[in-house]
């Protein structure tokens, strides 16, 4: 089973941005933490984060025939990306959206995900958590 992790805007920056809400863990820490949990699993991680819209979506094209799943974390886009909600039915796989907060209980605009339709579920406010979650769900997803 080979699974892309996929990170959008300033997700790159967790460790210094807004401790308060999204923890001390850095980008690479909780990659790392993923892949310790991966490998124990005899799943190959793969991770990619980008700030820019047009490099996600050629991320998730260029996901056809060489990944099972998709986690992705599209940061503030999941809330209006219509160009990455488009591309996510293209990939042709499973794919969970994943938030380290709770999306739910935080700004209004945060609220609304539309890029949640067209993928298999979502996971949110487990903090780096919420990634691992979302890895045994795909584990189920592709049994």
């Amino acid at each position: 089973m080979k699974i892309l992790f996929l990170n959008g805007p300033n997700l790159n920056m967790l460790g210094i941005r807004e401790p308060d809400k999204y923890g001390t863990e850095t980008l690479e820490q909780i990659n790392k933490k993923i892949k310790n949990y991966c490998d124990g699993k005899n799943i190959v991680a793969e991770f990619y984060q980008s700030n820019h819209e047009g490099e996600i979506i050629d991320k998730i094209h260029s996901t056809r025939g060489v990944f099972d799943g998709i986690i992705i974390n599209a940061g503030v886009y999941t809330h209006y990306s219509y160009a990455i909600r488009d591309a996510i039915p293209i990939a042709e796989m499973p794919v969970i959206e994943v938030h380290l907060t709770n999306v739910y209980s935080r700004e209004e605009f945060r609220k609304t995900s539309v890029i949640a339709p067209v993928c298999k579920g979502q996971i949110s406010g487990f903090g780096s958590d919420s990634y691992i979650l979302a890895t045994k769900a795909m584990e189920l997803c592709l049994k």
